[in-house]
Order: C-alpha cells, then sequence, then structure tokens
C-alpha cells in the first residue's frame, strides 16, 4: 500500500510539472489537479481512527446521538462550546457513519479542498497575482494537517468556508453594489461564527483589504463593517463564556502578566510565520514559549515586528502596502490566539498548528505574488519549476504528517518524541498502551507525566488503574489515595480505592469508601453494586 501511494504522487508530480502552464488558463485543469492532489496527500488520514478530543466530540458525545441533540446544541449551554454548526454537522453525519471514522475525515478533506478553491477564487477577485499557486499550497501545506486530519477540529475547516464565502460576497458588494451581495457576507460570516469563532477578526480584514484596494478609508468603508464587528462582539463573548465555564474552569493557563503576554505574542507571531515559511519539526504540542520578562532581550522579537510595520509603513508604496496589509491580517487573525485571552489549550502548550489555518492564508498569498511578479516582471522562468517543487515538497510533508494523525500510539508516540517535555502527551500516550495491553510501558508513561506534573491527577488515576492490573494493588491504593488528596470530589477514585481495599482484605475502609462515591454521584450505580456484593445496604443519604 505504501509503495502505491508514493506512486501515485509521483504520478500526480509528473502531472503537475506537464501541466504547469496551462492550469493557470484553465479553471477546470486546476480544479481537478487541486482535488486530486489534496485527496492524496491526505490520503493517510481516511485510514484515521478517532483520536484525541474525538470522543469527547462526537463518538462518545450523548448529544451527537440523542435525537434532540439538534435543539439542545442550539438552545441550552450544555456542550463545551458553542459552536453549534460544527457541532449540527457532526449530529448530521453521524446518522450517516456511525462510529467509523472514515466518512467524518474524507467531509473535512473535501471542505478543506474547498477552502483552497475559494482562497483562489477570491485571491483572483482581489486580482492578487498567484492566487493558482497560493490555492495549492494552502491545500498541500503541512501545517493544516492538524485542522483536517483531527475529525474534532471540522470547526476550523467549516467555519473557513464560510468566512471565505463572505469575503467572496463582500467584495462582489464592492464591486457590483448590489445590496443582496453585502446581506449574503454577512449572512455567512455568521454562519461562519457560529460554525468557529476563530475567525472573529475578520471585520478588521476586511478593512486593511478595503485600504489596500483603494488607498483610504471613508465613513462608508467603517459602516460597511459595523454588522460584523456586532456578531463579532456577540459571539466573541459566547466563545468566553463557555470557554471560562467548561475549557478553562480552574485550570491555570496563563501566569504572566501583562508584560510578559506582550513579549510573548511577539515571539509567538514569528513562531508562526517560521512554520508558515519552513514547516518542519511540527507537532502537536509544542514546548511554552517563554514568557520571562526580567531582560530587554525578551521584547526584541516584538520590537523587530514593530519595526516591520513601522517600515512598511512609512515606505508606503503599492508593494510595500501589500506587504503591510498582509502582515496586518496575519498578525490579526493570530490576535485571539496570542496569549491575551484564556484559552484551555494553553494549559498544554501557547501556540498550536490548527490556530494557524486562516492566518496561513496571508503568508502564501504574499509568497504567490511575488513569485508571478517575479516570472511575469523579472523574467524569472525558473520559479514555475521551483514552484512545482515547493508544492511536492508541501504535499509529501502533509502526507507524512497525516500518517502521525492515524492513530492514538502514532499521535502521542510522535508527540513525546519530538518534546518529552508534554505531560499530557505522556498521559494520552500511556492510555494508549494501556488500551493495546502493554500495561509496564503505559506505567512508565504514567510516571512521567507525574514527574512532569506531579499535581495531575489524571495521571494518578490512571496509574492507579494501570498498577492495579499488573498485580500491584498496594501501588494502586497509593495512587488512588492520591487522587482522592486532590480531588476529593472525585467518586471514580473512592470507588476504585474501594474496590482494591476489598480484594486487599480491608472491607470496612472499602464499605467506607464505597459509602463516599454513592454520595458524590447518587446517579452512579457502581458504588452501591459493589456495597451489595459484599453484603452492605447503600448507605440511604447517598441514594
Amino acid at each position: 500500500m505504501l509503495s502505491f501511494e508514493i506512486t501515485l504522487v509521483f504520478c500526480v508530480a509528473g502531472w503537475q510539472i506537464n501541466c504547469v502552464k496551462r492550469i493557470w488558463s484553465s479553471p477546470v485543469t486546476y480544479i481537478i489537479l487541486l482535488l486530486v492532489s489534496t485527496v492524496i496527500a491526505y490520503g493517510p488520514a481516511i485510514r484515521g481512527e478517532f483520536v484525541w478530543d474525538d470522543a469527547l466530540y462526537l463518538r462518545d458525545n450523548p448529544l451527537i446521538q440523542a435525537r434532540d441533540g439538534l435543539q439542545r446544541f442550539w438552545l441550552t449551554t450544555e456542550f463545551t462550546d458553542y459552536y453549534a454548526l460544527s457541532n449540527t454537522s457532526f449530529w448530521l453525519e453521524w446518522r450517516l457513519w456511525g462510529t467509523n471514522p472514515t466518512g467524518y475525515h474524507i467531509t473535512n478533506i473535501l471542505l478543506h479542498a474547498l477552502n483552497a478553491l475559494l482562497l483562489w477564487q477570491l485571491l483572483r477577485q482581489l486580482k492578487v497575482r498567484g492566487a493558482g499557486w497560493a490555492g495549492l499550497a494552502f491545500a498541500l501545506h503541512p501545517v493544516n494537517v492538524m485542522s483536517v486530519a483531527w475529525i474534532s477540529e471540522r470547526k476550523n475547516v467549516l467555519s473557513l468556508v464560510f468566512a471565505l464565502l463572505s469575503g467572496l460576497a463582500f467584495f462582489q458588494w464592492e464591486d457590483l453594489k448590489f445590496r443582496r451581495w453585502y446581506w449574503l457576507a454577512v449572512a455567512f460570516f455568521a454562519l461562519a461564527l457560529l460554525s468557529k469563532t476563530a475567525v472573529v477578526m475578520l471585520p478588521v480584514v476586511l478593512l486593511l483589504l478595503i485600504w489596500w484596494r483603494h488607498g483610504k478609508l471613508c465613513q462608508r468603508d467603517w459602516l460597511s463593517v459595523v454588522p460584523f464587528f456586532a456578531l463579532s462582539l456577540g459571539l466573541g463573548l459566547v466563545t468566553m463564556w463557555f470557554e471560562q465555564h467548561h475549557g478553562i474552569r480552574s485550570e491555570i493557563v496563563q501566569t504572566a502578566g501583562f508584560p510578559g503576554r506582550l513579549a510573548g505574542a511577539g515571539c509567538v507571531v514569528w513562531f508562526y510565520l517560521g512554520k508558515a515559511l519552513w514547516p518542519v519539526g511540527l507537532n502537536v504540542i509544542y514546548p511554552h514559549c517563554s514568557f520571562a520578562t526580567g531582560s530587554v532581550a525578551a521584547f526584541f522579537p516584538l520590537a523587530a515586528l514593530v519595526s516591520v510595520v513601522a517600515i512598511l509603513w512609512r515606505v508606503r508604496t503599492a508593494k510595500s502596502r501589500a506587504a503591510l496589509v498582509a502582515l496586518g491580517a496575519f498578525v490579526t487573525l493570530l490576535f485571539p490566539v496570542l496569549g491575551f485571552f484564556k484559552i484551555g489549550f494553553m494549559g498544554y502548550s501557547n501556540v498550536a498548528d490548527h490556530w494557524q489555518y486562516l492566518p496561513l492564508i496571508s503568508v502564501l498569498a504574499v509568497v504567490g505574488s511575488a513569485s508571478a511578479q517575479a516570472v511575469e516582471v523579472w523574467r524569472w522562468r525558473w520559479l514555475p519549476v521551483l514552484g512545482v517543487i515547493v508544492l511536492l515538497g508541501l504535499g509529501w510533508g502533509t502526507w507524512r504528517r497525516a500518517h502521525v494523525w492515524q492513530s492514538e500510539l502514532r499521535l502521542w508516540g510522535d508527540t513525546v518524541q519530538q518534546n518529552p517535555d508534554a505531560w499530557m502527551a505522556h498521559n494520552n500516550l500511556g492510555n494508549a498502551l494501556l488500551r493495546e495491553g502493554r500495561i509496564d510501558a503505559a506505567i512508565a508513561q504514567y510516571q512521567s507525566t507525574i514527574r512532569l506534573r506531579p499535581d495531575y491527577a489524571n495521571a494518578h488515576y490512571n496509574l492507579g488503574i494501570a498498577t492495579y492490573q499488573s498485580g500491584r494493588s498496594a501501588d494502586a491504593v497509593r495512587q488512588f489515595r492520591e487522587v482522592i488528596r486532590l480531588k476529593p470530589e472525585a467518586a471514580d477514585a473512592h470507588n476504585n480505592l474501594g474496590a482494591v481495599l476489598v480484594n486487599l482484605g480491608n472491607t470496612n475502609e472499602a464499605i467506607a469508601e464505597f459509602h463516599t462515591a454513592a454520595r458524590l454521584a447518587p446517579r452512579w450505580s457502581e458504588p452501591r453494586a459493589n456495597l451489595n456484593r459484599i453484603g452492605v445496604r447503600s448507605d440511604p443519604d447517598s441514594r
């Protein structure tokens, strides 16, 4: 199978080289090339399993399986976020694919290909040179694998579909002055926000693009984006509420003060720019960027970024204005994830590939435009061949990266290999190993997690399960007691501790633990069933 896929890649490579001149003048050829290339590059992901949050969002989500799930997604706060349109797509697909991940993967890949085609059309509408190259590069860029191969990130891919449609409709309105295009743009933007509020900064990007096209912003331009800002504010506040009450809860995700966050933001922008231009060493969980502000050097990345903006603003030629708008759009789209707001994922890392899915467009548009200008104006005829080589390299990187997302074992094994300090990855790898029956290897991963983060109760709980399965009941007791110390309300830890104590012959203490578990989780039947097994009636107060 591997050799077959490699052969397909090289067949497409030859096709690309032969068609490099024709595809730009033949939309049908371009569309076919983009679709085929995208499907081949993401081919390994089609065979992928449910990984990471896929259980929470899809496989084990009771709202997905419930007949009234759509109503509860849209009208209640039961779920962990308010990405109602993305969850609706999962609810509908569950009726088609059920627990078979293949269908969800294919949908994600096709939506990603659609994004690349919409990007191509939007850049053409804006008369940006190199639109075809930018579309293909976006389709094949390895940074996007996390958004496409991870089923749960459907929200990222779907939100961009509607954001690009919104941009197309908005500039169609600007060119033709038909009001229906304007309100269609507003409607598409609302759908984008309901898919994921990562597009919340789109109104600012629209203003930047208007300034780039006309060289100024008039009152009409400002008024035209007022409904967009109102939608961003409203659904942005909803997202912050859900993140605070469901995503973050008591987790500490950011300890730096404002100066530290400011310094970190400069570092993060350069990190993402580097990955966009040189996508190697990609990882699910990167090491935290330092927010130390004890020295002037901590602010060098931010100072360099501000200097680049100042130079481009000072020059303000047609070319520098385009570069300034592209950089401004890149930073603007990254703004929600630069560390100024609390996001649950930042408990693991303050950077992530899926946060760059939208901002990447700006970088690719600039590279594509500059390359096209070099060919048209400076007669650099060798650039198309170099462009094909770059596309092949991007596609190859995506194909290899998609393999990593095929299973939990591969995903977390690759993560800890690249970032040994990723405590959460060690814990998840331990879970994957335990499901495979590799108990000793799982125990080693849980121990690594505890070494890196001693207060992580889940790792102690998992280590208790693993040590008990390995016959080390005394060690299991210690781990469950540690869980209870860290989280006294953990009913499952009390129940499991009771089960282990029964096996050790300490029945009286086990009875107390079962009663505690029944009191903490009155709707959970297992603690009372355990009491019945040892001939004790459950505490009426726990019912």
